[in-house]
């Protein structure tokens, strides 16, 4: 929750850039688009604005529909802690020890800042049930509509607009203008002042200064509210509300909720014009003009009418008295200008996402053709995660889960492959000598607990070894080296001890194989005796045809295995296959599961048998 208070925060700030830029378009495109193209764009600001609440991440412009999907394969079981490849030949167990790091502390900013977010959606909340309360009241105590020649004007505009459901009319005093109200049973409500100016007879009209309230206005404001009807404005009306509530601190996303109102009106005033006789367009302004005074602002939240500011008036009558029913050609235009602001602004949503905040994915350009998604759910029940596989030979890859394929997480002990070639690189170690003598400390696993050279450090995964190395290559040259591979997010932290650990550092399953390719034929351009020795070191089984190589990686926090890794790469007679598996959890996401994992894909897949 604190780090969503965050997030959610840092999100507003892009979500007042984009209201910006959308009414900066809207003032320059006005031209080419009608008032209900105008209106239907804050549409998808509201769409925007439901992002940062989405908890998976969205990828515009995706091609993943272009990938097709494979046959599921059956379980495989998950029982044993260590790795073992059982075939015959030699072979070589490594194990997979984990240190528990500590979580982050929640943020007290966060925290307060998610707080008042909290506390202001329950005073809005408080004060929309308000409102409702006093629509209720107006509800019961309004009566049916009485005067006859208001429901015949009445069932007249309903014949005109093609509306076949009955919406009942009432009369209120409580009202000062027309209103509709109800989103599955909509109701119109009009002002009993109105229908008794209705009555008045001529020789009362002729008492009053100004223009007599007549039929020709009863007709526009009744069509009007039926238009409101007719384009399903109370979904609109909900809407605005619901997410003026969650926006509440927001001044720039409140005036963009009062604009969308204002554009609602007009686009109404727009379709209630489209069937009048152009010589009524005067007299439809009139309506607005003359009986401004006697219209307001509507206090309650999910009603739509005719009503408005003096302001808002203004800008309609302006767009009553330019108006011309569009052509063809412009409706065309408008729509396709339209589709392309749609287009810019879904191309913005992933960076509204305050999950995609939390993570990180990696870019991956590789053409949809060369990948084959195949499910393999049945093996990841009890995990969240992925498998990926790249078959050199054929230069085909297939993936489980597409999403967490791409999604960066800690490396954990999977890192201590390139970390080892780092080492060597820089002549710390040497395939001839990689011996260390052990500190002396006491640390929980008994293999850490003794002197150590390359290949019992990788079989035990010993953190103090490669520790040692990072302290002796230091900060700088540790970057150096993480860049030049391109490793993940290419991010450490002055914590030499744990960077790799469920920290700064991240990488992807797909980036995980890709690197495991260039280890293989060496595109680092590093010393080929020193990727032979890393190679060796990671060597579990060995024979005159087949040859296997991995590594496991357990992330544990709070004493909780959460993320679990088993990568590496396999050289047969039929070709040379490079996989990374990856799962998560809230608990026992280790890499001997996700070992063992890996070895039920692969015999499945009748790449390696067990």
């Amino acid at each position: 929750m604190a780090d969503f208070g965050i997030r959610f925060f840092l999100c507003n700030i892009l979500i007042c850039a984009i209201i910006a830029i959308l009414l900066m378009i809207k003032q320059v495109l006005r031209n080419h688009l009608t008032s209900r193209m105008q209106f239907n764009l804050w549409f998808l600001l509201l769409g925007l604005l439901t992002v940062p609440f989405i908890p998976i991440r969205l990828t515009p412009f995706s091609l993943l529909d272009k990938w097709k999907n494979a046959v599921s394969p059956n379980t495989g079981t998950v029982t044993e802690t260590a790795v073992n490849v059982s075939a015959s030949g030699a072979t070589r167990q490594i194990n997979d020890f984990a240190l528990s790091v500590s979580g982050k502390t929640p943020s007290i900013i966060g925290l307060i800042l998610f707080g008042i977010w909290l506390v202001g959606i329950f005073a809005m909340f408080l004060l929309v049930i308000r409102s409702k309360a006093r629509l209720n009241n107006l509800k019961k105590s309004a009566l049916p509509l009485q005067s006859r020649e208001v429901r015949m004007l009445y069932g007249n505009c309903l014949s005109e607009l093609k509306i076949k459901r009955d919406i009942p009319v009432y009369s209120t005093a409580f009202l000062k203008s027309p209103i509709i109200v109800g989103l599955f049973r909509p109701c119109i409500y009009l002002p009993i002042h109105l229908i008794s100016d209705f009555h008045m007879n001529s020789e009362e009209h002729k008492k009053i200064p100004g223009k007599c309230f007549n039929a020709a206005d009863m007709r526009y404001m009744l069509l009007h509210e039926l238009q409101h009807y007719k384009h399903k404005d109370a979904i609109a009306g909900y809407l605005m509300n619901f997410f003026g509530m969650l926006y509440w601190f927001n001044p720039l996303v409140w005036y963009a909720l009062k604009e969308m109102r204002n554009d609602r009106e007009v686009a109404c005033d727009t379709s209630v014009l489209k069937i009048l006789n152009e010589n009524d367009y005067e007299d439809y302004g009139n309506t607005l003009i003359n009986f401004a005074e006697k219209v307001s602002l509507t206090p309650f939240p999910f009603a739509a009418g005719i009503s408005g500011t003096m302001k808002q008036m203004q800008k309609r009558i302006i767009n009553i008295s330019s108006y011309q029913k569009p052509s063809v050609c412009r409706r065309i235009k408008g729509a396709g200008v339209f589709a392309i602001i749609a287009v810019i602004l879904w191309g913005l949503t992933p960076m509204l996402s305050t999950y995609a905040v939390e993570q990180s994915y990696y870019n991956w350009n590789v053409s949809p053709e060369k990948i084959d998604l195949i499910d393999l759910s049945a093996y990841f029940t009890e995990y969240k995660g992925s498998f990926v596989l790249y078959d050199l030979k054929n230069d085909a890859w297939s993936i489980y889960d597409m999403e967490h394929a791409t999604l960066q997480t800690a490396p954990d002990s999977t890192y201590k492959i390139y970390d080892a070639l780092f080492g060597l690189e820089a002549g710390i170690i040497t395939p001839e000598d990689s011996f260390m003598v052990w500190n002396g400390a006491d640390y929980p696993f008994e293999s850490w607990n003794a002197d150590q050279d390359l290949y019992s450090a990788m079989q035990s995964s010993v953190n103090w070894y490669f520790q040692e190395i990072d302290g002796q290559l230091g900060t700088s040259a540790l970057g150096s080296y993480i860049k030049e591979i391109g490793y993940g997010n290419e991010t450490i932290n002055s914590d030499l001890s744990s960077y790799w650990m469920q920290s700064a550092l991240k990488i992807s399953p797909v980036e995980q194989v890709e690197l495991l390719t260039d280890l293989y034929s060496n595109d680092f351009g590093f010393t080929q005796e020193n990727v032979n020795a890393v190679k060796n070191s990671i060597c579990l089984f060995s024979s005159e045809n087949e040859s296997f190589y991995g590594k496991t990686g357990t992330g544990r926090i709070n004493d909780n295995d959460i993320n679990g890794w088993f990568i590496g790469y396999i050289e047969t007679t039929d070709g040379t296959y490079f996989f990374a598996t990856n799962i998560q959890s809230a608990e026992n996401a280790t890499g001997s599961q996700a070992s063992e994992i890996s070895f039920s894909v692969l015999s499945d897949m009748g790449i390696w048998e067990e």
